[in-house]
């Protein structure tokens, strides 16, 4: 186990310092300056915020500046956001951004095997039909056509719950279930096919031979051994949260970190793209990285294998 984990913590910090390094690069080759966009700004003044900030430097000086900051855990002053640092940005907004990526997942783990299971237990039936007509259309529709449906109905024609804005947990129910339907509706799927794969399983029949009663069944073999091919996935099913609360998140005026990681891509802030894209990169890289640790030990064949 200690070897299988040794490997997994070397694989992850290369990938974080690929996603740093490619980031940084491929952030530099967009045409333009930070500042070339400020029209009331004289050459000159552009000129000496491009050297105050090292922007006129080699491109390996700032490379090995950057990284040296990254490894000090600073990532910059936003070149937007006058006197604002990323760390502090991130310290005030990702806290949001995280309580609705949290409970949308909390939301659709549950009821995603849920439903899954169901539509498997019932293959054929109409609650199965249904089931999957469901998941085909959450995988199916974009996340902001789907905001604005349960804007329209929850909140203009029934105004059960408000519009937009980030003031109660009231507020959060419409986003948390506009992220969550997406993730409720591959899970489903996934659940369900992997459910009747182990229901035509040699040991499911065995069970049965066995005399053991039906909810046995259900749970000791064939719900037990569906779920682990999943854990796997439930890494990028974060990354799919994360990353669709950034469109949730304007959609429903949220003061997360969605607005500010569009805003600085658009407008070349170099510190607040490359900020945001480590801090995610190393969100996702740790998620994934405690991800393959669960799935090592629930089933030790992978650490033999990988």
């Amino acid at each position: 186990m200690g070897k299988y984990i040794l490997r997994r913590l070397i694989i992850s910090l290369i990938t974080i310092w690929l996603i740093a390094t490619c980031s940084f690069f491929l952030l530099r080759l967009l045409p333009g300056n930070p500042f070339a966009t400020d029209q009331l700004l004289p050459t000159e003044m552009v000129e000496q915020l491009m050297d105050y900030y090292g922007l006129n430097d080699p491109l390996w000086k700032q490379y090995l500046t950057f990284m040296q900051n990254l490894l000090h855990g600073n990532f910059g002053t936003s070149l937007k956001y006058a006197g604002q640092s990323v760390n502090g940005i991130i310290a005030e907004k990702f806290p949001i951004s995280a309580q609705l990526g949290l409970q949308a997942y909390i939301l659709s783990l549950p009821l995603g095997i849920l439903f899954g299971i169901l539509a498997a237990r019932h293959r054929g039936k109409a609650l199965d039909y249904s089931l999957v007509g469901f998941s085909v259309l959450g995988v199916s529709v974009p996340v902001f056509i789907i905001a604005s449906l349960l804007q329209y109905i929850f909140a203009i024609k029934l105004e059960i719950f408000p519009v937009a804005q980030w003031k109660s947990f009231w507020h959060t129910i419409l986003p948390t279930l506009t992220l969550s339907l997406g993730s409720i509706a591959g899970r489903t799927r996934t659940m369900r096919t992997l459910m009747l794969e182990v229901i035509s399983e040699d040991y499911v029949k065995t069970a049965k031979a066995k005399g053991l009663s039906s909810p046995q069944i259900v749970w000791r073999h064939q719900i037990r051994n569906a779920i682990i091919p999943m854990i796997p996935n439930l890494g990028m099913e974060i990354v799919g949260i994360l990353m669709g609360s950034f469109v949730v998140e304007q959609i429903f005026a949220i003061p997360g970190i969605g607005a500010y990681f569009v805003k600085s891509v658009t407008s070349l802030d170099y510190t607040m793209t490359l900020g945001l894209t480590v801090f995610f990169g190393v969100f996702v890289v740790g998620a994934n990285f405690i991800i393959d640790l669960i799935y090592g030990l629930v089933d030790p064949r992978i650490r033999v294998v990988k």
